[in-house]
């Protein structure tokens, strides 16, 4: 099968999407993800080898950020790491379904990969911060510690969310409502995409950490909200 023979067949093979799905991951990294798909699908690539794939460019951006003293140029290739690295892993559950279905063992390798790369992001941002920015308020390294614990709950959570509504058939997410334009829109800051964005900033510390501890705070009011919303959905469930 040709790129674009792939390419045409993605447009019948793509998941729902999931309710809350923030703008980039949607509307920019869903259709990066399905170009590369087409390439790697063209080129003979297993979901797992694009998986891997996406680890590369995503832990060579964050090994940069410990390692490199900050710069403009260091920033704009971080960011594009974690970007090519992130189009990357949409693109290998896009393999697996122009293959006809995905594994135990890919999604299992997918979600390994996932909760490494959030809790290494942050740990890198305070290890890049301590070494490098300078002067440094010591207690803003607080912030990328606790942006770490709230962004491993709240990937946790979305994954125990669906585990346990598959255990009793009740709809998963992608599946109970889509996404619309003012939701996609509202989760912006929330957004991994947003994220890697950030670094272009990487060599101005005071607007890199403004800027962070800006979106570690949405990420918090976003996880306080969603954690009373999905308890009220299990709570239902349970009822039901």
């Amino acid at each position: 099968m040709t790129v674009l023979e792939s390419y045409r067949s993605l447009a019948q093979a793509q998941k729902g999407r999931a309710r809350g799905a923030p703008a980039y991951s949607l509307y920019v990294n869903r259709p990066l993800g399905r170009i590369l798909a087409s390439v790697a699908h063209a080129a003979g690539l297993t979901p797992n080898q694009v998986t891997l794939l996406s680890a590369l460019f995503t832990f060579t951006g964050i090994v940069l950020v410990m390692a490199v003293p900050p710069s403009l140029p260091l920033g704009i290739a971080v960011w594009l790491l974690l970007a090519i690295g992130y189009a990357w892993d949409s693109a290998d559950g896009q393999v697996a379904r122009l293959r006809g279905g995905g594994s135990l063992v890919g999604e299992w390798l997918d979600h390994i990969v996932d909760s490494a790369k959030l809790v290494s992001l942050h740990i890198a941002v305070a290890i890049g911060a301590f070494r490098f920015f300078d002067p440094l308020e010591i207690t803003w390294l607080l912030v990328p510690l606790a942006f770490t614990v709230v962004a491993t709950v709240t990937f946790f959570g979305m994954i125990l969310n669906d585990l346990l509504r598959a255990r009793i058939g009740a709809p998963q997410a992608a599946q109970a409502g889509g996404s619309s334009p003012l939701r996609a829109v509202l989760g912006i800051p929330t957004d991994y995409g947003t994220w890697c964005f950030m670094f272009v900033l990487w060599g101005w510390a005071t607007g890199f950490m403004i800027v962070y501890l800006l979106l570690a705070v949405a990420a918090v009011l976003y996880l306080a909200a969603a954690l009373i919303i999905w308890f009220r959905k299990m709570k239902a469930l349970d009822i039901a």
